[in-house]
């Protein structure tokens, strides 16, 4: 059951006013301006979104612990300007954790916020961080992913019905190779599916996977698909962006608001929703707001509670050729092969005459 009424039951009011004093789990915050209004077109407010993260809280802290953060500010709402923020601020209080790793932009060592308690996610939110991005990865092993994911990302006129479609065709593909695969909304646009590992791999190792299967997608559909990212290829089609499985990038958190003209959340969901916003052709169906997420996981649970804890392993590619386009030719090879053994498995027997 989640947390309601966060002022009241998860933390004892010092002040009434529009900047109170909370304590949360022993944690002293100064919460700040919460009557501002971040999101204009709704009158959703600053108050508001520190509300559906403490309620969120239990099923967003265990996919946020641990990794980390880089958090997208819009401290004068969704429609003012933001700013991406990696290193943790200095005037953070001395109890929230960081994490240091290297980073490419700057060249150099970055420490990170790790967001692994709700103290913590209630201080990121009452920065007005709308948006929370994390590694693939846990800070101690930076260098290995613990899922493999896809960004569906739709060029207008297409839409999420369209990466529903793309995304079935990747499930496909997975359930072939005998790997659970899992749906959330980008909370913007489009889909992203992510296929949980937690064994030991490398981003050398995931990356060029990745690729060659947006490159297989594109082959297979290129009515639908593009792997490339230029602007003047994706009109009407899906980009597979297959370019976030890297050590130095991040993707959109589960359960993270998004910075939209409402408050939408990038949410999980079922393939049989999936399916569902296909065969109507309605966008509608895979779009969730706040006060709807929270409804959902009170009834549903955490549906991407198997990224924390399922253990998978990527097929082996033939190592012999590198090249992403014949990793493609090699991972249908491999679907093929193993879609052809599980029909052999599942045929009964015949059952041979003995010769007398």
């Amino acid at each position: 059951m989640l947390p309601v009424n966060f002022g009241q039951r998860e933390g004892r009011t010092k002040t009434v006013s529009n900047e109170p004093v909370v304590e949360v789990e022993g944690r002293k915050l100064k919460l700040s301006n919460l009557d501002k209004v971040l999101y204009p077109a709704v009158g959703f407010t600053k108050g508001q979104v520190i509300d559906y993260y403490a309620r969120i809280a239990p099923v967003l802290v265990p996919h946020l612990a641990g990794r980390p953060l880089t958090m997208k500010r819009y401290p004068g709402g969704v429609d003012a300007e933001y700013f991406y923020e990696k290193n943790a601020p200095a005037h953070r209080p001395d109890w929230v954790k960081t994490a240091p790793v290297w980073s490419e932009g700057p060249h150099r060592t970055m420490h990170y916020i790790v967001a692994g308690d709700l103290p913590t996610l209630v201080w990121l939110a009452n920065l007005a961080s709308l948006e929370l991005h994390p590694s693939l990865s846990l800070a101690k092993q930076i260098e290995m992913p613990t899922s493999i994911v896809f960004d569906l990302d739709p060029g207008p006129p297409a839409n999420i019905v369209q990466c529903a479609q793309v995304g079935l065709w990747l499930k496909e593909i997975f359930d072939h190779f005998g790997l659970q695969s899992f749906p959330k909304t980008s909370g913007s646009k489009g889909l992203q599916v992510y296929v949980p590992l937690n064994t030991p791999i490398t981003y050398e190792r995931s990356k060029p996977f990745a690729h060659a299967l947006a490159r297989l997608l594109e082959d297979r559909h290129r009515d639908l698909v593009v792997s490339d990212m230029k602007k003047e290829l994706r009109k009407n089609k899906v980009l597979v962006d297959w370019s976030q499985n890297d050590q130095h990038k991040t993707t959109v958190s589960v359960y993270s608001l998004r910075a939209r003209e409402r408050p939408t959340v990038s949410t999980p969901v079922t393939w049989d929703e999936v399916e569902q916003a296909l065969k109507k052709k309605n966008a509608d169906m895979l779009v969730f707001e706040a006060g709807q997420v929270i409804a959902r996981v009170e009834k549903m649970g955490d549906l991407f509670q198997p990224l924390l804890t399922l253990k998978q392993k990527l097929p082996d590619l033939a190592e012999d050729n590198p090249a992403p386009r014949q990793r493609g030719i090699d991972i249908a090879a491999s679907a093929e092969k193993t879609r052809a053994s599980a029909g052999r498995a599942a045929r009964p027997a015949t059952r041979k005459r003995r010769k007398v």
